[in-house]
């Protein structure tokens, strides 16, 4: 099942304080990236943010699980309506993920 759009629009909101958050169609559901660097994943209405160090120490409950079959586990966030939280979350974990590789011209 893909997420609706207005949950996914809903979680772009509550991220906003961490930076410019945009939301990419992929795979059937969504992409979620901070100023450029993908740090999660929207999937079937649910939000998992790539595991790091910083998130494990800000996260009020750890629980890893993959957002897809075959997926490796993300941080699963059912806590997603406190803002300041969820965007101090955010950029905590942004903070400990590389940014993109530039692509080459094909």
């Amino acid at each position: 099942m893909a997420s609706k759009a207005d949950f996914v629009q809903f979680v772009a909101d509550q991220c906003g304080l961490a930076g410019e958050i945009v939301t990419k169609k992929m795979f059937g559901d969504y992409g979620i990236y901070c100023d450029g660097k993908i740090f999660g994943l929207i999937c079937d209405d649910s939000l998992y943010l790539k595991p790091t160090e910083a998130g494990r120490k800000l996260l009020r409950e750890v629980d890893l699980r993959p957002p897809y079959e075959g997926a490796k586990d993300y941080f699963y966030v059912a806590d997603i309506d406190d803002r300041d939280y969820l965007s101090r979350l955010v950029s905590e974990t942004c903070k400990e993920l590389p940014m993109p590789k530039k692509k080459g011209k094909k």
